[in-house]
């Protein structure tokens, strides 16, 4: 099975001298305390955790898978002990305010912290990942005295939380939301309805889980405008153990992450507590799943680390045939896979897919900080820019790297050939686990229209691709001159031009044909994914040749191997967003065209 070891030398080149955290974290209010030398101690202390404690119980989680008898939920061996280490270590309050019991640091640094669990076991993480959107969600909109009942034994670690959207009749459109409130005369309200698909629903990791619930009141309007959301935990405050109406039915038989509890929560007049404003439930959602997806998105980091990380071994010692331009350890009975061509292109791929993802997430975490700042300043203007700056970015990295992260998993499988497919070596793991990260927390089609549709076409008519797109012309027109960036400043100007086009082709076909909008949604993600991971990998390619020329903190192989990533990334990876663009502006009909009922003649 994989051997997980933290990426920290990489995770050190985009903190220290890609990104430059340190004086990033100089600008924030809550950036005091995030010195280098705590940095540093949070990455290591966070990798030793993660190595030691969590990565061994990937396999053997998901052997044992989660369990349900009489009404209790019990996760894999070795899952509470190692959780009760995280919450010791003061692991979940890493980035919440120190008022109710957190370590005030940044948010960026939560999202590092996350990034290494992920990597080291995926199911585990996702037990104290969903509580974080709930903290958020409570954090953002609760009242103070919320925030002392919930907020603080959530920073803690000692309480869990979830979010409860889907119902059996419904998924993306939450309109159809059916989970009724009816108000007491106490303030409180009745929650009654079922919740599927509830990751972390219920679990032995903590005493008490509160579920954040989008239910309608009796006087709701139809639609998302009638939706409120709720605090519903599972024991009332003061009351553990007493039951409150909230009970698992049952725990869902899945594909992957099976030792992630993923459950049918029943609510039976269950007592909850509004939390914003009455039928502003969507919005305040929303806090809940921007940081869910950007979580999300770092699931395709961790699965392509992980997978590179699985394979890198094996391609080094498996010997098979020869090397085509001749042998290269001709003491051995054949060469090691890693001298074939192909090998080399799936574990390149790979390493491509978690370094460039890793920079955009890091990119995208100081966005969050910047954000976070705003509302720690209380200028609710600052908040809404940043806010909207990573609503541009969320979809892409959700999307595209999830995708490719899926890619990377089915890849790794493929390195070990006929031994992929077999258990023990831990890869067909991973490309199981991988699977529902396209899927949740809004599919790629989702992610799509949100990206196109809303934040492209609808809420700025172009102008987020225009402004990120600079970005890329800056760089470019930058490095034309210097021979080693050239090749990447040429490939940028031009992708930069193509993108803007692609943009202003597709809104003027939609204003005449709406179904433009959703055929051409996918592949303009796809084509954005690209382009942004270009610039990253640009970036990438630009410190490591300044480092290499004028010395860096890194030995001179680590940055002559970020060039090589970089030129395969625009030689062998770029060149698909071509076949994005063409097909995004293709006519509405061929895909449109043929009648419902025409997919089918024989299979009704």
């Amino acid at each position: 099975m994989p051997t997980y070891k933290a990426p920290v030398r990489d995770m050190r080149f985009l903190m220290n001298e890609v990104f430059d955290f340190e004086s990033h974290y100089k600008t924030l209010p809550n950036g005091e305390d995030a010195t280098p030398d705590m940095v540093e101690a949070i990455v290591g202390e966070m990798a030793k955790l993660c190595e030691n404690t969590i990565a061994p119980l990937y396999q053997s989680g998901d052997e044992e898978g989660c369990k349900l008898e009489d009404g209790v939920v019990t996760t894999p061996k070795g899952f509470k002990e190692a959780y009760d280490e995280f919450v010791a270590g003061g692991w979940q309050g890493l980035s919440h305010p120190v008022e109710v019991g957190g370590q005030g640091l940044p948010m960026s640094l939560g999202l590092i912290k996350q990034e290494m669990m992920a990597t080291a076991n995926w199911s585990f993480s996702m037990y104290p990942g969903l509580s974080l959107g709930a903290m958020n969600t409570i954090q953002m909109h609760g009242t103070e005295q919320q925030h002392q009942d919930y907020l603080v034994p959530l920073t803690e670690g000692t309480w869990g939380g979830t979010m409860c959207l889907t119902e059996p009749q419904c998924g993306t459109d939450l309109g159809q939301v059916k989970t009724k409130a009816e108000p007491q005369k106490d303030g409180s309200y009745k929650i009654s309805g079922t919740k599927i698909f509830i990751s972390s629903g219920d679990h032995d990791l903590t005493e008490n889980i509160v579920h954040i619930v989008l239910a309608r009141l009796p006087d709701a309007p139809k639609g998302t405008k009638g939706i409120s959301l709720f605090i519903v935990p599972k024991y009332l405050p003061g009351k553990i153990g007493e039951d409150n109406g909230v009970s698992c039915g049952s725990l869902e038989k899945k594909m992957g992450i099976k030792a992630s509890a993923t459950c049918v929560i029943n609510f039976d007049e269950a007592t909850g507590f509004l939390i914003g404003p009455e039928h502003g439930g969507l919005e305040c959602m929303f806090t809940f799943m921007n940081s869910a997806r950007i979580g999300t998105a770092m699931q395709g980091v961790a699965h392509a680390e992980l997978s590179y990380q699985g394979a890198l071994p094996y391609a080094k010692e498996r010997k098979s045939m020869r090397a085509l331009s001749g042998k290269k350890e001709p003491d051995a009975i054949a060469d090691s896979l890693i001298h074939h061509g192909d090998v080399r292109r799936m574990l390149l791929k790979r390493k491509a897919i978690a370094e460039g993802g890793r920079a955009m997430i890091y990119y995208a975490a100081q966005y969050a900080d910047n954000m976070i700042a705003g509302m720690l300043e209380d200028d609710m203007k600052k908040y809404e820019h940043w806010d909207s700056e990573l609503g541009f970015l969320t979809p892409i990295l959700k999307g595209f790297l999830t995708e490719k992260g899926l890619e990377a998993a089915n890849e790794g499988m493929q390195v070990f050939g006929g031994h992929g497919y077999i258990k023990e070596h831990g890869m067909e793991q991973i490309a199981r686990d991988a699977r529902i990260s396209t899927l949740y927390e809004g599919t790629t089609g989702i992610q799509a229209l949100d990206l196109l549709g809303r934040k492209v076409l609808l809420s700025s008519r172009g102008k987020c691709v225009r402004e990120f797109s600079k970005k890329l012309v800056d760089f470019g027109t930058k490095n034309l001159r210097d021979p080693k960036l050239r090749p990447f400043a040429w490939k940028l100007l031009k992708i930069a031009a193509e993108w803007n086009y692609l943009t202003t082709r597709i809104m003027l076909v939609a204003a005449k044909d709406r179904d433009m909008v959703s055929t051409a949604s996918y592949d303009f993600l796809m084509y954005s994914g690209y382009a942004m991971m270009a610039y990253f990998w640009a970036l990438q390619a630009g410190v490591a040749s300044d480092k290499l020329e004028n010395g860096g903190n890194e030995p001179a192989e680590f940055y002559k191997a970020k060039l090589a990533t970089a030129e395969f990334y625009f030689d062998r990876m770029l060149p698909s967003a071509k076949g994005h663009a063409e097909a995004a502006l293709k006519p509405t009909k061929s895909t449109m065209q043929m009648s419902a009922e025409d997919f089918s003649f024989d299979y009704e």
